[in-house]
């Protein structure tokens, strides 16, 4: 039969809580961080893929036209008599 030793049962019990601080700790700096996280992100602007993949053909459709205009000015200019 083991005899308990209280020096030892009270260690074990102050081991034990010590792991459930610490365990309570880290699963509230996780949260914390969690919502800091989601402030900081949140005031941000972000666009969907959908939105930049569409300006982005925007922006490609304008250039075409433009190069087209520049194109159609240089050849009106080269006609015109000086």
């Amino acid at each position: 039969m083991q005899s308990e030793n209280p020096i030892i049962a009270d260690f074990v019990k102050l081991a034990n809580s010590a792991a459930g601080t610490l365990a309570g700790m880290t699963r509230e700096a996780r949260d914390s961080a969690r919502e800091r996280m989601k402030d900081a992100l949140g005031g941000m602007d972000f666009v969907t893929r959908e939105e930049f993949d569409t300006v982005k053909q925007m922006a490609a459709t304008a250039r075409e036209k433009v190069e087209a205009l520049e194109a159609r000015l240089a050849a009106l200019e080269a006609a015109q008599p000086k």
